[in-house]
């Protein structure tokens, strides 16, 4: 073989080996069942979520809270997670005190609605909202 074959060759060889670990890496395509979960990894608290419209669960919709945490409350964490088809979702790793508690938010497109909690009281709960119009 000749000089340029060779080069020729090895060009082929090195580009088809850049490549092979794009094509492994491809992510498998969500599974809709499966239920997401944000973890805060501030504490050990978690509440589990089911979104429904009164009559079925909603897809895709967001769940979102805000917490103050730590000394004198100075820190700040806003976490949000959307819900699988059966309109589940998971917080996990929250904190065990806050100042004035946790408000979760979920909506969806013009509906909304808002739960409650105090982590002091209830470290770990399950909720189910019904998404109603805004006002």
């Amino acid at each position: 073989m000749n000089n340029r074959t060779t080069r020729a060759l090895s060009s082929i060889l090195f580009a088809a080996a850049l490549s092979l670990p794009s094509i492994a890496q491809t992510p498998a395509p969500p599974d809709p069942k499966s239920v997401p979960v944000v973890d805060g990894a501030i504490g050990t608290c978690s509440y589990d979520f089911t979104v429904t419209d009164s009559a079925k669960p909603v897809y895709a919709a967001k769940i979102k809270v805000h917490i103050a945490y730590g000394f004198m409350y100075a820190r700040k964490l806003d976490l949000e997670v959307g819900t699988n088809s059966d309109g589940k979702a998971r917080f996990t790793g929250l904190p065990e005190r806050t100042k004035r508690g946790l408000f979760f938010e979920a909506s969806e497109a013009d509906r909304t609605a808002t739960a409650f909690v105090d982590p002091a009281t209830t470290c770990k709960s399950q909720f189910t909202v019904v998404l109603r119009k805004k006002p």
